[in-house]
């Protein structure tokens, strides 16, 4: 049985990211964890020291979250009916990534399903602030679904790789699966940059044909181009469902993804996002 956090405020960003999660796992036995995190908000202080406590305005704002939460999972039962799927509510008095850190260790998540707008729902943000933290914290897969993204049966996943990353990672078994379960083509794409293959990107590359000859894939190679170029021009051609990343932190996806992106920036992802944490990230 699958253990899938869903990070929720509350809006209705966060409930298109459940929604996809319960449809992508409609044929599995999951157990999803709605986890949502609040502080007390104190906008007008001067006006809310008259009328509460600290303490009081914290229990105001915890039985708002409590009811809150007992809405979402009635809307998830109503609006996606499985006998496949259980729900358990956790709302803490936390900050989010911190929270989520803790809750993916306390109760063995398997995968984090969460949207990626921002607060400030601003467009030259490549991923919301939490959703990027919580890449970057956590030891588990994260799949980003952007803001108002209708949800798509994974028929062709884009992998993009550089060809350099543990054989034996857990969670490859995870895509593997995934694509098993829908029947999807995997396409694996490396941007050369104008430089063939060493001996060990070669064994990677092998291994990976190996590892998925159950499945249907192909190998893609951008000639001069850098990774999100790459997959730019790739998604201008081909219907992807889905983006695939390994998070190295020696390679090019800790400069793609945590620093804003400048209005010349050529990617924005417009499909979810699976990241799949690397063995040295697992074991940090």
């Amino acid at each position: 049985m699958k253990r899938i956090l869903l990070p929720t405020d509350f809006s209705e960003n966060a409930f298109n990211a459940s929604s996809y999660a319960l449809q992508l796992f409609a044929g599995e036995e999951c157990t999803f964890y709605l986890l949502h995190t609040y502080t007390p908000v104190a906008t007008n202080a001067g006006m809310l020291v008259n009328t509460y406590s600290a303490l009081q305005l914290e229990e105001v704002t915890r039985d708002a979250a409590f009811f809150s939460m007992k809405v979402l999972e009635e809307r998830l039962l109503r609006e996606y009916p499985n006998s496949k799927h259980t729900f358990k509510k956790i709302t803490k008095f936390n900050l989010l990534v911190s929270e989520i850190v803790a809750c993916v260790k306390e109760y063995n998540i398997d995968l984090i399903v969460m949207g990626t707008q921002g607060a400030t729902g601003a467009k030259e943000i490549f991923l919301g602030t939490h959703t990027m933290f919580t890449i970057k914290k956590v030891k588990c897969p994260v799949i980003a679904v952007p803001s108002g993204f209708k949800y798509e049966k994974p028929k062709e996943i884009l992998f993009a790789t550089d060809y350099r990353f543990y054989l034996l990672n857990k969670y490859f078994i995870f895509l593997k699966e995934l694509c098993i379960a829908h029947g999807s083509k995997l396409n694996l794409l490396n941007a050369d940059l104008n430089k063939p293959l060493d001996a060990d990107q070669l064994k990677t590359k092998s291994y990976l044909d190996n590892f998925f000859k159950e499945i249907s894939h192909l190998f893609h190679v951008a000639k001069g181009s850098d990774i999100s170029e790459a997959i730019k021009k790739f998604q201008e051609t081909r219907k992807i469902n889905l983006l695939v990343m390994i998070h190295n932190h020696h390679t090019f996806f800790e400069n793609l993804l945590f620093k804003p992106v400048i209005n010349r920036m050529v990617y924005h992802t417009n499909v979810p996002f699976l990241v799949i944490p690397s063995k040295k990230k697992m074991e940090t």
